[in-house]
């Protein structure tokens, strides 16, 4: 039975029936949806009824996203019916280095009446015994300022020299110990100090702010409510580096800790729903769904946030999913939330003989089983199908298992990539690639992510029933199931739109729109800035900077990760399709830095066989590095014999091009910068069962790259 739309959905709503869910901290009790103002109630009262034991420090402790900074605020709306309790925000995160132990102590000063810090100032100025002309100017200065000012003066007075921050904590001692006064017959004031984010922070900045609380601050009117994770912040967290006398100091900063529980699985259910009524996606989510969503999520606040938003965008932008239902959207965000790099490989060019990696990940766990099977051993078709799938690999299947299907297991995931090993022995993984893979069109699923929203044969999207209670009768939805009104489809941005389509993007009923008729702009061959977002060369660019990049790809389209780093960066950029044009650019100009990548169509190590031709007629000499998704142990030994980089993400790849570019300023010429290996693994040496290993000295003429999958 189809369910019936909430009043939020009718077709009369001016804002359409989709929004996005903030991130902020909750801030008062009636927005807590998952139990913590009753910790919040009790945790202030605690802070209230031990006033008479301050200086103290207490950590609320949580993982990422587990609402540490709701808890924070909750319970500082709490502290807001204690008139005689005063509280102050510090997000450490804002701050780096030396500056966060300046900006927590100037924080909590700030909180203290003027007329307590000109009293204060005047007794600092005192104690430095400066000449009386000097004391008197000070003194008469600080009159008229303003908070601010005030405790400017303060700092400067307090900071001055090793002297005077000897005196910093008996200064500020006097400080609270004068405000806190309020009067005979009212109790003390006191301070609370909220500190969040401190796990986030560098270890600088995490040992700055902990000196600030434990040698200036620590102080009897002064408690420190400081939310971070603290393994985070443990030996094997942030400051596992930390010498013994420093993990010492850490060890006494916190008196005790309050560890956030998860909710509870219905507590967990009902904020699922609540954040999808809020987004607009309720009658998407069925109870399945749901429960998929408690588990998969680890009832973590902000993963449910990110992933309902993440859901909308998918629902409203990407037209993959119009006509594939909600549990595969659900499962492909997951996929591609928490294992990122599988997800690359899923939906780029992943190196495989015919592009499907979910196929090999599967087919590769039922092969290990085959090869690690004892007792009454496989079958025969299990093991028909792992000889198979090892002759894709070039390996030969042993006649006895127990002796020889280890090693041979081993050389495999050399060639697999490199998560794999790892990935198939987690459970939440391979059940999430079973149901994805269970799901009805699983398979045309797959080919469109692959390919793109007409990747399977140009035919016209057509729009599921399931997505059918929030889009039927709401303003965009046109009769035949397309849903406008929400910017063009991803396929086509970039793009003029095809001939017959709407404002949108969208193309008109029974007229198909195949993805190969659309116009692709021509990526530039001589680029500055600008033009690595798209700009034609022709239109003006920067002049090309000193450093420079030869980027040599068959499918820079599918590598916007390169793009985005290299224009970050601001580098000059040559772009080059495959080998020859490659060699053409180098006789014109030798580039700073090689770029590659390693497959182009079916020759599936063509980058390598490009780099040792260049190296062996000398046509380039200089660093390089391989830009691939499929990162796996063999291809890191390839590119280490060649003397060249190889790396699968952004940010490593960010880091090896600016790690070049200093060394060209510096003058230098050196090797490859080598990226960080993904694993501990000690690297294998090829196994016999593997034709032609690779040696030191390689051959071009003839090499097992040629039999890469």
């Amino acid at each position: 039975m189809r369910p019936e739309l909430p009043p939020e959905f009718s077709p009369s709503s001016p804002r359409g029936p989709f929004a996005l869910i903030n991130d902020e901290p909750v801030a008062e009790s009636g927005a807590d949806l998952l139990g913590a103002g009753r910790a919040a109630r009790q945790l202030a009262g605690l802070l209230v009824a031990s006033r008479d034991a301050t200086p103290f420090t207490l950590a609320v402790d949580a993982g990422w996203g587990m609402g540490k900074s709701s808890l924070m605020r909750l319970v500082d709306a709490e502290l807001a019916d204690h008139p005689e309790v005063h509280t102050v925000w510090y997000n450490a995160w804002t701050s780096t280095g030396a500056d966060a132990l300046e900006g927590l102590i100037k924080s909590v000063l700030m909180r203290f009446d003027r007329r307590v810090l000109r009293r204060g100032l005047q007794r600092v100025t005192e104690r430095r015994a400066l000449i009386r002309v000097l004391r008197a100017l000070t003194t008469v200065a600080a009159g008229p300022l303003g908070v601010s000012g005030l405790v400017d003066e303060l700092w400067k007075k307090l900071s001055v020299d090793s002297q005077a921050r000897n005196e910093m904590r008996a200064a500020i001692g006097e400080l609270v110990q004068e405000w806190g006064q309020t009067g005979e017959f009212r109790p003390r004031r006191l301070l609370v100090v909220f500190i969040d984010d401190l796990d986030r922070c560098s270890e600088e900045t995490v040992l700055a702010v902990c000196e600030a609380v434990k040698v200036y601050l620590d102080v009897p009117g002064l408690a420190f409510v400081v939310g971070c994770d603290r393994s985070a912040l443990g030996p094997n967290g942030l400051l596992r580096d930390l010498s013994p006398a420093g993990s010492a100091f850490m060890e006494k900063i916190f008196q005790t800790s309050y560890r956030i529980p998860a909710a509870d699985g219905q507590g967990v259910k009902d904020y699922i729903r609540w954040c999808a009524r809020t987004a607009g996606v309720e009658p998407l989510l069925d109870d399945g769904l749901v429960e998929l969503l408690v588990q998969r999520s680890d009832r973590n606040p902000r993963r449910i946030k990110r992933l309902v938003n993440g859901f909308v965008l998918e629902a409203t932008l990407n037209p993959v999913w119009r006509d594939f239902g909600p549990g595969a959207v659900i499962r492909t965000l997951l996929l591609q939330y928490f294992y990122p790099d599988f997800y690359r490989m899923l939906t780029g060019p992943s190196g495989t003989v015919d592009g499907d990696v979910v196929a090999e990940f599967r087919t590769y766990r039922a092969v290990r089983r085959t090869l690690l099977a004892a007792g009454a051993g496989p079958s025969e078709t299990d093991l028909a199908d792992a000889r198979g799938f090892l002759t894709r690999y070039d390996l030969v299947l042993p006649e006895h298992l127990e002796a020889g299907g280890d090693a041979v297991l081993a050389a495999l995931e050399r060639q697999l990539p490199s998560d794999f090993p790892g990935l198939v022995s987690n459970p939440a993984f391979t059940s999430l690639v079973d149901e994805l893979t269970a799901l009805p069109d699983a398979d045309r699923l797959l080919l469109r992510l692959r390919e793109g929203p007409l990747g399977s044969g140009g035919e016209p999207t057509r729009m599921s029933q399931e997505w059918a209670p929030v889009w039927q009768g709401l303003p965009g939805v046109r009769s035949y199931g397309y849903a406008t009104g929400f910017g063009p489809p991803l396929a086509w941005q970039g793009n003029e739109q095809p001939s017959g389509a709407d404002a949108y993007g969208s193309p008109p009923p029974q007229q198909p729109v195949p993805q190969q008729s659309l116009p692709q702009q021509p990526m530039p061959q001589q680029v500055g800035r600008g033009a690595l977002r798209g700009v034609p060369a022709s239109q003006g660019t920067f002049p090309l900077p000193a450093f420079h990049v030869l980027w040599v790809d068959d499918q820079p389209e599918r590598k916007a990760v390169v793009r985005e780093v290299l224009d970050g960066l601001g580098v000059g950029v040559t772009h080059a399709s495959g080998t020859d044009e490659a060699v053409q650019h180098l006789r014109q100009r030798t580039p700073d830095l090689l770029i590659s990548d390693i497959s182009r169509g079916s020759r599936h190590a063509e980058g390598f066989r490009m780099l040792g031709q260049l190296k062996e007629d000398g046509s380039y000499t200089g660093p390089a590095v391989f830009f691939t998704i499929r990162r796996t142990a063999e291809r890191e030994e390839w590119a280490a014999a060649l003397g060249a980089a190889l790396t699968n993400n952004g940010q490593e790849l960010h880091e090896l091009v600016l790690a070049a570019v200093q060394d060209a300023a510096r003058g230098g010429r050196s090797a490859s910068p080598q990226a960080s290996p993904p694993s501990q693994r000690e690297p294998q040496d090829p196994p016999p069962q593997r034709a032609d290993p690779v040696g030191p000295a390689p051959s071009w003429d003839h090499h097992p790259w040629d039999l890469l999958p």
